[in-house]
């Protein structure tokens, strides 16, 4: 049950995006792993949602040293987004969060901050009808360090014009729990009220 209470106690509200306001991280991972072995890179999946927040890049550079392989993490990372983005259609929102974000809006300042891509963060909420609902939206360009980094939650506010610890987030990854903690925030995990199911890859 969403703790009215508490949300209703902060002056803003933060959420990520990807499998907190929308369940896309099935669809990743099957732009990632078609994208991975098109490279020869290995990326399972339970690593993957370990991973959630981190951005696309920075994993791909990530997997290339650990698996010495010479790939280049930039345009892999824009093959995998071009591979997702095919898959678009397969997109739905998570509703119970966005309920909280729609029975928010206008009435107390609310903000996305992600560790995807502006572009891919953008169209994603286009698609479900609700890229024009928040005050502020800050991703991957936006900072220099990313979760379980502080950073995104921490311009987030700063955009919002509130302090930190007046705030509460919403994420659905370990790392994103971790970042908000280390931003000094309150912090809902979606995953206690959403079970996304996972997409079954298709047989090689």
């Amino acid at each position: 049950m969403i703790p009215w209470e508490q949300i209703s106690s902060a002056e803003g509200v933060i959420f990520d995006c990807d499998g907190t306001l929308v369940d896309s991280m099935p669809i990743h991972y099957l732009a990632w792993n078609e994208t991975m072995r098109s490279v020869g890179l290995v990326f399972e999946e339970d690593r993957f949602y370990a991973l959630g927040g981190m951005p696309t890049d920075r994993i791909i550079a990530m997997l290339a040293q650990e698996q010495n392989k010479d790939v280049d993490p930039k345009e892999t990372a824009l093959r995998k987004e071009a591979a997702f983005f095919e898959k678009m259609h397969l997109l739905e929102p998570i509703e119970i969060i966005v309920d909280v974000a729609r029975k928010l809006r206008g009435s107390k300042p609310i903000a996305v901050a992600s560790g995807g891509f502006r572009s891919v963060v953008q169209q994603q909420l286009n698609h479900v009808g609700i890229l024009d609902w928040f005050d502020v939206l800050v991703c991957a360009e936006d900072t220099k360090r990313h979760k379980p980094e502080p950073d995104v939650f921490l311009e987030s506010a700063k955009r919002l014009g509130i302090r930190p610890e007046k705030c509460i987030v919403f994420e659905d990854a370990d790392l994103g729990v971790e970042a908000a903690k280390r931003a000094g925030m309150a912090c809902l995990d979606v995953r206690d009220y959403f079970v996304s199911k996972r997409i079954a890859l298709p047989e090689e």
